[in-house]
């Protein structure tokens, strides 16, 4: 059965981690710092705290942003519901704003007329979280104005967009925001099993990541509050989680990065392809200041179901992203409603992932295109 995503694993990521197992260091070891060094290099941003997961990554960085109970976060509700659960799991309350029909990001134009009523209600964010899905990033230049006018913090959801771009900067260098983060999910551009990273300019925020990812422990004699200086002293200065990346992750981590740019390049051959040879009801829009890492490739299908079992049948792998997070019963049971948010609801109707990866071969992208278009003749 071929999967909607699936990692590549080759000889030299085997043996980035067989080094380490004969190691002195299987976590918090030197891996990891050499793995965060990498991505700070790639990306562009100044400081990289890589974790032990996506999810964890964005409760690291809701949680150093300053975000506690009774505080408000917009998201998307077209997204993974990490996004969200991370803001409740802080105690803020969570809200939404509808996406772009043709970008499938959040709408600049939903997200300004809710900014104005919440003004008029005193609602306003403190947080908004933009998420870049399927590897396109949001028009981050207008959602950081916005920022400045109404005063919110911006924490960029990057998980599926490393290696793309924004504005000829690599996305995750935090020009337009407070902080990004990544995932490493074996279906994302790189992985390290299970993982993320948090990036940001402001060494303030990465510090706090650092201690809150690790217990809210720190051994850095600069930050005690006690007078010790004993070798063997740590202080634990706030209530924090085991929320760190294992150096064993790490260095499967610095094998994948260096792949990376080869990743993206055939994803972007084999999105080529669908873009010129699918006929569906629509196919995605990349807007001309992005250039899409392509995690995903969403195409709007007459009658998905159908096609979804024929893709099946012939082994081949597909996938929703996402059903709205307000469709959950869990969110429903807080009063959310998918009627709320039409251009989601309309996108959710027809929308289905096709197989797209590296090791994707030709002749089963060809079967997936004529099995598509069989349905859109």
């Amino acid at each position: 059965m071929i999967s909607y995503g699936k990692q590549s694993i080759d000889q030299s990521d085997i043996d980035a981690i067989v080094d380490v197992l004969k190691s002195d260091f299987l976590t918090q070891g030197p891996k990891s710092i050499e793995f965060e060094n990498g991505l700070s290099a790639y990306c562009g941003a100044k400081h990289v705290k890589v974790v032990s997961s996506g999810t964890a990554a964005l409760h690291l960085a809701y949680l150093a942003i300053g975000l506690s109970e009774g505080d408000i976060v917009w998201t998307v509700p077209n997204t993974f519901v990490a996004t969200a659960n991370a803001a409740l799991y802080c105690g803020a309350e969570v809200d939404f704003v509808d996406i772009d029909p043709k970008t499938y990001n959040l709408s600049i134009k939903a997200l300004k007329k809710k900014l104005i009523q919440a003004k008029k209600t005193n609602k306003l964010p403190n947080l908004v979280v933009p998420v870049h899905f399927s590897g396109q990033s949001c028009n981050m230049k207008e959602i950081w104005s916005l920022s400045q006018e109404y005063g919110f913090k911006v924490i960029e959801d990057a998980s599926h967009a490393l290696g793309g771009e924004y504005l000829g900067h690599k996305v995750g260098s935090c020009k337009y925001s407070h902080m990004s983060v990544f995932s490493f999910h074996p279906v994302k551009m790189i992985t390290t099993g299970e993982g993320g990273a948090v990036l940001t300019n402001d060494k303030n925020l990465s510090d706090r990541v650092a201690i809150l990812m690790n217990h809210g422990i720190t051994k850095d004699g600069n930050y005690f509050q006690n007078r010790c200086y004993d070798g063997w002293y740590y202080e634990q200065q706030d209530l924090g989680f085991n929320y760190r990346l294992t150096d064993i992750q790490a260095a499967l981590g610095i094998s994948q990065l260096k792949r990376l740019d080869n990743f993206i390049v055939r994803r972007r051959e084999l999105a080529k392809r669908y873009l010129n040879e699918l006929n569906c009801l629509a196919l995605p829009y990349q807007h001309p200041d992005t250039n899409s890492s392509w995690h995903l490739f969403v195409v709007q299908v007459n009658d998905r179901k159908a096609v979804w079992q024929k893709l099946a049948e012939l082994g081949l792998g597909t996938q929703v992203h996402y059903i709205p997070i307000v469709n959950q019963p869990y969110y429903q049971n807080l009063g959310y409603r998918v009627s709320h948010y039409p251009a989601t609801k309309r996108y959710y109707q027809h929308a289905l992932s096709i197989p797209l990866y590296y090791d994707l071969n030709d002749a089963d992208q060809e079967l997936i295109i004529s099995t598509v278009n069989s349905f859109h003749a």
